[in-house]
């Protein structure tokens, strides 16, 4: 029998007793090895129930499935049957393997397991991918002897901020638990050179999910390409009595409001509110949450038209007789002289001025890592990732704006 060796991420997800683990690695980590041995050891401990894999494509179930199975298994020196056409290796005494492809979900009906693995489940579309993990677990029915409850484990390489971030990072729950393993992890069983090579093949972005295993903006045009939820991460939060910066972009039943407090000259945004009704609504929350503080407010210039809850009032003067500090220019600049503002405080020569608190921040530093350009070349608003920017953004273009070089021209007197 072949001795089966693990890195140290790989063994961690091996042997997670969490309900749903998932490894989210790099190329070359080993992921698919230790999906495998996961699935070869639930199918070993639970000989009574069944397993299931899947695997995007078919064309990966017959090129890497049933080989990687039956290497793995005949290593282990386990008998075992492959049935290609109902797509199941039956394991000698311990029931069977089932393959399913993750672009049929159609097809993930019709049996029970235990147990399941669901192999670069990243790969596919977000809505997608919510789709064929509901049919999964809804396949995960098989009861065990002992009573332990049906897993499914994840091995995925990173996609940008798709279902996986979405489910086990932004939004987790118990049972939910993220296993992080590196290429260099694995490096001992990569031939000489691979490492080096994704790094001469690959922009940072994409090395930080293919080398390291991290979610990252992989979107072509990201409007908010510098900005980093660790390098501008703050801890700060709001002190006794000091002056509120309130960003506020102006929408009914989607009004957005970026609170954020000053460490010398530079910006903190320590706190965020959005989707609250209207301006009325917004003034009486941030009277109610934040009272003794002084509030400047720093609102979107089309506040000055009249068109909030109450018809006869602009927002403008809403702002003001709740008792805000209003500073606004008389229009509002240019949405790319906006993002020019941001993105120099976010990193400007490596200064990194702006910073948010991401536990009291999660929208703002969502959107900022998130946002992409439209096909018109603005910043794409249709994710309804724009709302609590553009309310941080008219705070740091107002406070910080771009210096814009100014020619003048006169007259040539001979």
């Amino acid at each position: 029998m072949t001795r089966i060796e693990l890195t140290a991420p790989q063994f961690d997800f091996v042997t997670a007793e969490d309900q749903f683990p998932a490894m989210v690695a790099g190329f070359g980590s080993g992921k698919t090895h230790a999906a495998i041995i996961r699935a070869l050891a639930k199918k070993l401990q639970y000989p009574g129930q069944n397993v299931a894999y899947y695997l995007p494509t078919y064309d990966l179930v017959r090129r890497i499935g049933f080989p990687r199975f039956a290497e793995t298994l005949e290593g282990m020196g386990v008998p075992y049957k492959t049935n290609k056409a109902d797509a199941v290796i039956a394991v000698e005494g311990a029931g069977e393997i089932i393959f399913r492809t993750m672009d049929t979900p159609e097809r993930i009906i019709g049996y029970e397991v235990a147990d399941s693995i669901a192999d670069e489940l990243d790969t596919l579309k977000e809505e997608q991918a919510r789709d064929v993990w509901t049919k999964i677990i809804s396949r995960n029915r098989q009861k065990k002897p002992d009573g332990s409850l049906n897993t499914v484990g994840v091995a995925t390489t990173p996609e940008g901020f798709r279902f996986v971030y979405d489910r086990w990072k932004r939004n987790p729950v118990d049972g939910y638990r993220i296993i992080k393993a590196s290429t260099m992890s694995n490096a001992a069983n990569l031939p000489p050179g691979y490492i080096d090579s994704l790094r001469a093949s690959y922009p940072s972005n994409l090395l930080a999910a293919y080398l390291d295993g991290e979610f990252v903006n992989l979107v072509a045009g990201s409007v908010y390409a510098e900005f980093d939820r660790h390098k501008n991460a703050s801890t700060e939060t709001i002190q006794p009595a000091e002056a509120l910066h309130v960003g506020m972009d102006f929408n009914v039943g989607k009004m957005s409001a970026a609170v954020h407090v000053l460490r010398g000259d530079d910006p903190h945004a320590v706190l965020e509110y959005t989707r609250v009704m209207d301006t009325p609504a917004m003034c009486a929350l941030l009277n109610s949450r934040h009272a003794g503080h002084p509030i400047i407010v720093y609102p979107d210039a089309s506040g000055q038209s009249r068109k909030s809850n109450n018809a006869s009032e602009s927002d403008l003067s809403i702002l003001r007789a709740a008792g805000f500090s209003v500073r606004v220019n008389a229009t509002n600049p240019r949405v790319k002289d906006r993002v020019l503002s941001v993105c120099a405080m976010v990193n400007k020569d490596g200064a990194r001025r702006y910073r948010i608190n991401p536990e009291t921040c999660p929208e703002l530093v969502e959107s900022l890592e998130k946002q992409a350009y439209d096909k018109n070349g603005e910043p794409d608003k249709s994710g309804g990732l724009d709302h609590i920017i553009d309310a941080a953004g008219y705070f740091i273009a107002y406070r910080y704006p771009i210096q814009r070089r100014i020619a003048l021209v006169q007259p040539l007197r001979i």
